[in-house]
């Protein structure tokens, strides 16, 4: 009961987790660079002002710009009164950056009313779990797209951990323990645990349901499954029709509430989902 109480206060005003998307806004802090897993369909691009996709940003910032950000986006009148949600999303792996845990503590600091969110993929999670809970991270993602490691050894090309490189369904067997583990960990401090899995047709289609079944277990409130957007290792396949995305959300709607209007947003993201503000609309030259 302690748990669910924890998830209803947390995800007050969160636009992704319950919260009016219509009417509260999240601004996202890119001060994440390094990633320790190669996904196949990510690429990461630092200078792409008009993409509106995981990974791009216009600037990386230090934890002392991302704080100096967040004071002028909450001056200002125009995002000022919408912005609940301090996100860290990347560019890279949150977890994988000290960055990120300092821009918590100072967030926490000067703006404790802010709700905290991040999103991983989960490989240091069951080991930074503890350390998050003391910031007070109120909301989590973990993007978990295959339970198979014969599965997710065609997504994942290899992970770095602890100092070593691992390939293959050896890769992919790490990261989805891992991933599991610090799910269950994150749920049993109350947090409130969303799952994105990207749909890559052909790949990992039958997948989802047994995603949804296992994180619903586990303790996640709500699973976001996305479209592939084609690129990198895959530039040539083709992403699933809104049909057949709205299908797969339909089937898994019967297993674990789904997130219907992520706009898959930039690693720099401010404003309302899906009406991200200009930065210099925002006060500030991001």
């Amino acid at each position: 009961m302690a748990n669910a109480c924890n998830q209803r206060k947390n995800i007050q005003g969160h636009p992704c987790f319950g919260g009016n998307h219509h009417k509260n806004g999240r601004m996202h802090l890119a001060v994440a660079p390094t990633c320790n897993i190669k996904c196949g369909y990510c690429s990461r691009r630092h200078d792409c002002a008009n993409e509106s996709r995981p990974g791009v940003t216009s600037r990386l910032l230090t934890p002392q710009d991302a704080i100096a950000k967040v004071r002028e986006v909450m001056a200002s009148e125009i995002t000022g009164p919408i912005i609940k949600v301090i996100g860290i999303a990347g560019p890279g792996d949150p977890l994988a950056n000290e960055e990120t845990f300092e821009t918590f503590r100072l967030v926490g600091e000067e703006f404790p009313h802010l709700i905290k969110c991040m999103s991983t993929n989960g490989l240091l999670l069951p080991e930074k779990i503890d350390l998050l809970q003391e910031l007070d991270l109120h909301s989590l993602t973990v993007t978990i797209n295959a339970l198979d490691p014969e599965v997710g050894a065609k997504i994942y090309s290899h992970i770095l951990y602890h100092g070593r490189r691992y390939a293959g369904e050896e890769a992919a067997r790490i990261l989805i323990s891992n991933q599991l583990e610090g799910l269950r960990k994150a749920a049993g401090y109350g947090m409130t645990i969303k799952v994105n899995t990207v749909l890559i047709p052909g790949v990992n289609d039958d997948q989802v349901p047994l995603i949804g079944l296992k994180v619903k277990e586990l303790g996640a409130f709500v699973m976001n499954v996305m479209p592939l957007i084609p690129q990198a290792d895959f530039a040539d396949v083709v992403p699933p029709a809104p049909e057949r995305l709205e299908e797969v959300r339909r089937a898994n709607e019967k297993i674990i509430g789904q997130f219907k209007h992520c706009r898959q947003c930039r690693a720099d993201a401010v404003g309302l989902i899906g009406q991200d503000v200009k930065f210099a609309e925002a006060g500030c030259a991001i």
